[in-house]
């Protein structure tokens, strides 16, 4: 656990509006915006449900993939580089996708974008561990991400519009423009890990001892457990986050890209409230507090999800279950990175956040390639249980094997001057 030596530990300071809530906006928004085109830019090439998935699959696969370097790269030569360079290569990603000429093409492009969206992720995680405190960490990571929920919210939408009104390509192109955006706020950020890239000190381990502490401090069973709920914690909510749970009413109901973003936006407007709340309730009263009944919740509704699948009911009902996963969703949301900010050892953090984001992305990789096998195989119904199933997993885990990170604020252990006696 992190000690409460923070250079910034104000929620709203001017440096985290401009450097982490700005940009983590503006990202979400141009992210939204593409969401309701990508399911109909691939069923445009004439593929397979199965196939189709893909596309959030390349996505996932990127993010995997960029984890572990990303966590040595941010420890060797600073958060600050990192996280300016990511959404260039996102709206490089962007761009290319808009022009892919053939599916395998734009398998690549998302490959490319996951990598660039983790890059930017790990480097914030990594700078608001260096900067955040015990009792600030929980506000800033849910303020990151209820802004990247805001930003969602209006994207779909807007990407709908714009789908309808040119082509549709020109959610990515819009996507694009808003990443190179995002990052001028952060010009002037300050790097929180001064001894980035400086030679190691004589007194310093190197090699071997290096990778032994590296190890020692990552192969402990806090570590280990917290490894595995946040296994399930992805496999869970990969196939909400990469937008795979969308293929299904735009193959079960025939929806384009118009009624695709007014529902999702619909979702997103009850998630806004409830993703600000949690952070401070993390931050007051500990962080399972809300991710422990965030994932029975979200468990429940999932199943109540398969149930409308099952039964075929009709889109109006299918709506109201997805947008209840949708809340259950976002109680969850930013709890486990919380949890991991508050674990991660000080002197292997990037190293720590890197392990810890292959490991979640291993989980967002199956997501969507488990519930696309089981709805071509065995029927939505059984894709969507699976989720509910994972879910209630990781809320077991959490309940039973973790213990509350959060430590009781420090109580003073000095007595006060008592007053002589009367004379």
């Amino acid at each position: 656990m992190s000690q409460e030596t923070a250079t910034n530990t104000r929620v709203l300071s001017r440096e985290n509006l401009l450097t982490l809530y700005l940009p983590a906006a503006t990202l979400a928004l141009g992210a939204g915006i593409a969401t309701p085109a990508l399911p109909v830019f691939a069923k445009s090439f004439d593929v397979s449900f199965g196939v189709a998935s893909q596309v959030f699959v390349a996505q996932l696969l990127g993010g995997l993939a960029a984890s572990i370097p990303t966590g040595f790269l941010i420890d060797r030569f600073g958060r600050r580089k990192i996280i300016l360079a990511g959404p260039v290569l996102v709206a490089l990603s962007s761009v290319l996708t808009a022009f892919a000429g053939s599916f395998p093409e734009l398998l690549a492009y998302r490959f490319l974008g996951g990598w660039a969206q983790q890059m930017w992720m790990l480097g914030r995680l990594a700078m608001i561990a260096d900067t955040g405190g015990d009792r600030q960490r929980g506000r800033q990571i849910t303020g990151m991400l209820g802004m990247d929920t805001t930003g969602r919210l209006i994207g779909p939408a807007v990407g709908g519009f714009l789908a309808g009104l040119w082509d549709i390509r020109a959610p990515f192109i819009a996507h694009a423009v808003l990443s190179l955006v995002s990052i001028i706020p952060s010009l002037q950020m300050k790097e929180s890990a001064p001894t980035a890239g400086r030679q190691s000190s004589p007194s310093q381990p190197t090699g071997g001892a290096t990778r032994n502490a590296t190890l020692a401090a990552l192969l402990t069973y806090p570590v280990l457990i917290f490894f595995f709920a946040q296994f399930l914690a992805s496999v869970t909510r990969g196939t909400l986050f990469s937008g795979a749970m969308n293929l299904y009413p735009v193959y079960a109901y025939d929806l384009g890209p118009e009624a695709l973003g007014l529902i999702t936006t619909m979702a997103g407007a009850v998630g806004i409230p409830i993703v600000f709340s949690t952070g401070a309730i993390m931050d007051r009263f500990g962080r399972k507090k809300t991710v422990v009944p965030g994932f029975v919740l979200l468990a429940l509704t999932l199943g109540f999800t398969a149930f409308t699948a099952y039964a075929g009911l009709p889109l109006e009902t299918y709506v109201v279950a997805f947008i209840c996963v949708t809340a259950a969703q976002n109680i969850t949301s930013g709890n486990m990175q919380v949890i991991g900010s508050d674990i991660a050892p000080a002197h292997v953090r990037g190293k720590f956040f890197g392990v810890w984001r292959l490991i979640s992305e291993i989980g967002q990789v199956l997501s969507p390639v488990a519930y696309a096998l089981l709805a071509e195989t065995t029927g939505y119904w059984t894709a969507f249980l699976f989720l509910g199933a994972t879910a209630l997993g990781t809320a077991l885990v959490l309940g039973t094997q973790v213990k509350e990170p959060l430590r009781k604020p420090e109580v003073e252990t000095e007595t006060a001057p008592q007053a002589e006696p009367a004379r």
